[in-house]
């Protein structure tokens, strides 16, 4: 053993074995975490048929899983300081294994959206966890490699789900898509009980239940109302102004007594840490945007061009691949500064948005496949180089915490945006199918359109009609789209000002 080995196994306490076969391990794990947060999106528009669900009605089994995920990480973090990472990790997956078999088996829309929200709930230590094992078993000066190694799990999972469930769900049924991801559940399973050994002891401290239970509420109560807004009429509803009070009023108790409290649920020494705030506003950030596309593209895709899943699912792989190349990359790349790669990676994000807001009802399977790619290549070039800047300073007694509080914020960012997206690809369209049809109509006062539309489309009869309200209809859909893409767009961009905020310290210096 080399003295540079010696001095890593006494820094970290793990042995290089140990810590390949942890690396191995938790990238399994991620992978399989990953691939269950966008598995549904290419089954949505059948499962959406199967069940006979609105747009906004199966939007749920994607919001509500994340949003599990996102209220029971910090518990998540807890209970791992309180008892231990691996047995953590044991429960997690198989419990976990046997929700994904629950959404699979399930008969009707409320089943399968509480056996997500289980799903979600079990879900939640996987990602945190395994990625605090690698920041506790690894030098600081192999970190970076190791994030990009382990962010392959992070991309594999998306990349490989949507083609093979896309190809499942057009062969067999979408059940499908649950399916195939309960052998890789054994597998980790077996994996983290062979080879996961925790030799580090987390921040014992009480969980503050009040602060957690607040917290909790107020995500809960917003992003059920940003969920329902649109089909109860927002403001309108006495069940929406009902969520919005007890959200405001969570949220409040929350802060007041975070303030107050001795040892509050959101620990004051992350707080302190600049660098980890920052980290908290990118990753939520890059949490609107990370799934926001994959969650759009499949309906837009079949129910306004008439997409089979099979090709909705390689289409939807192309981000995966864009995102691999971007890790690779990554890997040869550690002694860039971070922030350079983080710049690039947001910008990417927002061009590909600006150019899937340019599409129209003429696409082309290559706009979406190269776009696809691209953002995800964005995606790859974010995860590693934000993980990095966040942890740099951090204590790390505070990994755990602070890696549960990173994943829930990146979580409940993606769910919150997905909810806002679908409200107003919603909202537009209903909005410019009433501006379209009023001056498409046979009696409309536009005399002049009307002759230019009528020269080439019949009105004679309901079935013309009818035909004619189904276009104004894909019209009015695919506009609704594009001002989702727009927003994605702008939220990109607004990454930009905040990332060079972040100190990075190289030897003595600091920048």
């Amino acid at each position: 053993m080399s003295a540079a080995d010696a001095l890593e196994d006494a820094e970290t306490g793990y042995s290089p074995r140990e810590r390949l076969l942890i690396l191995g391990t938790a990238t399994l794990v991620t992978t399989l975490y990953a691939m269950t947060v966008t598995i549904a999106n290419v089954a949505l528009p059948r499962i959406q048929g199967a069940l006979s669900a609105t747009t906004d009605e199966i939007a749920p089994i994607i919001t509500l899983n994340i949003v599990a995920t996102a209220v029971a990480t910090p518990v998540s973090g807890w209970l791992a300081a309180r008892f231990s990472r691996r047995l953590m990790l044991l429960v997690s997956i198989a419990c976990f294994t046997v929700a994904t078999l629950l959404c699979g088996l399930a008969t009707n829309l409320e089943t399968l959206i509480l056996s997500r929200i289980l799903q979600g709930v079990f879900a939640a230590p996987l990602a945190p966890i395994s990625q605090s094992f690698l920041l506790t078993s690894f030098p600081k000066s192999k970190q970076g490699l190791a994030m990009a190694v382990f962010g392959i799990g992070v991309v594999l999972g998306p990349a490989i789900a949507p083609v093979i469930g896309g190809y499942l769900t057009e062969t067999l049924n979408w059940r499908w898509v649950f399916f195939m991801v309960v052998p890789i559940g054994v597998l980790s399973l077996v994996a983290v009980a062979a080879f996961i050994v925790d030799r580090n002891e987390g921040l014992r401290a009480p969980l503050d239940w009040t602060g957690f239970l607040s917290l909790s509420i107020a995500i809960a109560a917003f992003q059920y109302l940003l969920d329902r807004g649109e089909r109860n009429d927002w403001f309108e509803s006495e069940l929406i102004l009902l969520l919005a009070v007890i959200g405001i009023v969570a949220f409040y108790i929350f802060v007041v007594h975070s303030m107050t409290h001795d040892q509050p649920f959101l620990n004051p020494a992350l707080i302190r840490d600049r660098n980890y705030v920052l980290g908290l506003v990118l990753i939520f950030i890059f949490g609107m945007i990370l799934f926001t596309p994959m969650v759009l593209l499949p309906p837009m895709l079949q129910t306004l061009r008439g997409y089979p899943d099979a090709v909705i699912g390689i289409l939807l792989g192309a981000r995966g691949l864009g995102s691999f190349l971007a890790f690779v990359l990554m890997t040869q790349a550690n002694k860039i500064d971070p922030r350079y790669a983080l710049f690039l990676g947001f910008s990417l994000q927002g061009v590909a948005g600006w150019y899937m807001a340019q599409f129209s009802l003429d696409l082309s399977t290559f706009d979406v496949f190269w776009t696809s790619a691209l953002q995800g290549f964005g995606v790859g070039l974010i995860w590693v180089p934000l993980t990095i800047v966040t942890f740099r300073t951090l204590d790390p007694k505070f990994v755990p915490e602070g890696t549960a509080l990173f994943h829930l914020v990146r979580n409940f960012g993606s769910s919150l945006f997905i909810s806002i997206s679908i409200a107003v690809v919603l909202r537009s369209a209903k909005i410019s199918y009433a501006y379209m049809a009023e001056r498409t109509a046979p009696n409309a006062l536009a005399l002049d359109l009307q002759q230019s539309i009528y020269t080439i489309w019949s009105v004679d009869g309901a079935a013309a009609l009818a035909g004619l309200s189904g276009e104004v209809g894909r019209q009015a859909g695919m506009i609704g789209y594009i001002n989702a893409f727009y927003l994605f767009t702008f939220t990109a961009f607004a990454a930009s000002p905040i990332i060079f905020l972040a100190r990075m310290k190289t030897g003595k210096t600091e920048s």
